[in-house]
């Protein structure tokens, strides 16, 4: 009689919950990859001419946003640097509920940085995933230096944390041995961007299993930090990249 009386009152608590969570809910639907980086290119357009809407930053938003899953909402998950020259939400002309970010010095993709990202595919439900690099970045300005031989000082938890900047610099040399000194910055700033995509592909088979199934595209960009403007690097590299991955890991399988 007691267990029947336990489980009486645990479906009555059940059954409350049920009723008081469509409060929350979104009445929208979200955007699908495609449409969802149309939403950030036209955010970033607006943002740079000047236009900026500066939507969902109302108390409105704020009380959604205390009321419901944020997976009904986000659109896109950004990996960006942490330089303050980079306001992520600003940038994309964005407000709350609207961006999964992830930010580290430098861009880096590592383990914390991918289990973030993986948290905003595959539980916050974004259909598309930005790497985000951009103009003057500090700390892929340090690595070309290191590579060039210009070591100065650095803290004991910053160079692993951007080591892995270093093959980009590498690449880029090896592409192009006429470029000397800071004038492999820019390119190596391009070419970091990819590594992290790279290093993303290679040590998470979610993302892998997202991006093959056509529910998220992964996609490189450039901000500039001078204009506001962004400059997106082609899709097709991303796809390129992947099916690199794949194949260097079959190898490693075969082994």
């Amino acid at each position: 009689m007691k267990t029947i009386v336990n489980y009486t009152i645990l479906t009555m608590l059940l059954l409350s919950l049920a009723v008081a969570l469509p409060a929350g809910e979104s009445t929208a639907k979200k955007p699908d990859p495609q449409e969802a980086l149309k939403l950030l290119k036209a955010g970033n357009l607006r943002f740079h001419t000047g236009t900026s809407q500066h939507p969902h930053i109302t108390m409105e938003r704020l009380k959604l946003a205390g009321e419901s899953n944020q997976a009904d909402y986000v659109y896109a998950t950004v990996l960006s640097c942490s330089d303050s020259r980079v306001p992520v939400e600003l940038i994309f002309d964005a407000g709350v509920m609207d961006i999964f970010t992830v930010r580290v010095a430098g861009n880096v993709c590592n383990v914390d940085e991918r289990g973030s990202i993986e948290y905003g595919l595959a539980h916050v439900n974004t259909p598309v995933l930005v790497v985000l690099g951009h103009s003057k970045c500090g700390a892929v300005s340090a690595v070309a230096g290191a590579v060039h031989g210009n070591v100065g000082f650095l803290e004991r938890s910053i160079p692993p944390l951007i080591d892995s900047i270093k093959p980009a610099v590498y690449n880029v040399l090896a592409r192009h041995p006429d470029i000397k000194g800071d004038a492999v910055i820019p390119f190596a700033i391009k070419e970091n961007v990819y590594q992290s995509i790279r290093n993303l592909f290679m040590y998470s088979p979610a993302t892998r299993i997202l991006v093959r199934d056509k529910k998220v595209i992964v996609i490189g960009a450039v901000y500039d930090v001078g204009t506001g403007k962004i400059e997106w690097l082609p899709e097709n590299e991303s796809d390129r990249i992947l099916k690199e991955v794949l194949k260097d890991r079959t190898r490693e399988l075969w082994k």
